[in-house]
């Protein structure tokens, strides 16, 4: 491929999803966008980038887009942020007023293991959340990924990946060959096509945010601007989950890291307020 064609597609892809390929990542290109090419009949990379020029290649972009974001989840994953998160709820719903309802927000949701972890810890908590409705909103760039998670169909290796065999028994059941969440359960989580450097003003205030291992692909204005954005978002004593690899520190001072918590952050404001 040219440079000047791997160029194009990498400043799209940046523009549409803030994603940052650098030209050792062509590799990417190579292996996602075969398929691409297969449907529109193209010979090569070059084609493809100089069809994506046509003023009418949008829903071309948007595929492309799709196929070289990175869709990596699973259940529980990473551990530490589920058992911060369990103690957390009781006593977010502690502090709220009658009627209240608790809003969670799984951002990059992938295919809705996250969200649907969420829903398992809120259901196992039961009455330590004080009755409270808990909403769990899961967006996602990929329309592809959002299908999935609504379905609610995984493989057996995906509910060995961090699920534990109780709850796997407790909250899915097999169908057509495969693991399903259980309906109750996809209930409470409903998924949204959203891409995290659109204006997400309309979805309202969060009092949980996950938001973990994106920011990793975005250079650093784009990690700036996505974090004051979630921080804005977020409830004055909430807090928002990032990836084990993932920092605030020099990219926003909107937020600050929970004492002895890996991951997990708190807006600024309300801690001065609480000094």
């Amino acid at each position: 491929m040219s440079p000047d064609g791997f160029a194009f597609i990498a400043g799209l892809v940046k523009a549409r999803s803030g994603l940052v390929l650098t030209p050792d990542k062509q590799y990417m290109l190579d292996t996602r966008l075969g398929p691409i090419l297969k449907r529109e009949g193209l010979a090569s990379l070059d084609a493809l980038a100089l069809k994506l020029r046509e003023p009418r290649a949008l829903a071309l972009a948007e595929a492309v887009t799709e196929a070289l974001t990175t869709n990596e989840s699973s259940f529980f994953r990473d551990g530490k942020p589920f058992e911060h998160l369990k103690r957390l709820l009781p006593a977010l719903a502690a502090a709220r007023p009658p009627g209240a309802t608790l809003r969670v927000w799984s951002a990059a949701c992938s295919t809705g293991q996250e969200a649907y972890s969420i829903a398992m810890l809120v259901q196992e908590l039961g009455a330590e959340t004080a009755g409270r409705k808990v909403e769990i909103l899961g967006t996602d760039i990929s329309q592809e990924v959002l299908s999935r998670a609504r379905e609610g169909f995984y493989t057996q290796f995906e509910v060995q990946r961090g699920l534990p065999a109780k709850l796997m028994v407790k909250y899915l059941h097999q169908e057509a060959g495969r693991w399903r969440v259980n309906p109750p359960l996809r209930a409470m989580a409903r998924f949204e096509h959203l891409n995290l450097l659109a204006d997400f003003r309309h979805l309202g205030r969060f009092d949980v945010i996950f938001c973990r291992n994106v920011l990793i692909y975005f250079d650093t204005p784009t990690k700036t601007r996505v974090l004051n954005a979630l921080a804005e978002r977020l409830a004055a004593d909430g807090v928002l989950y990032l990836g084990g690899a993932e920092t605030v520190l020099g990219l926003t001072d909107q937020l600050i890291a929970l004492p002895a918590e890996r991951g997990a952050y708190e807006r600024r404001q309300a801690v001065a307020k609480a000094g």
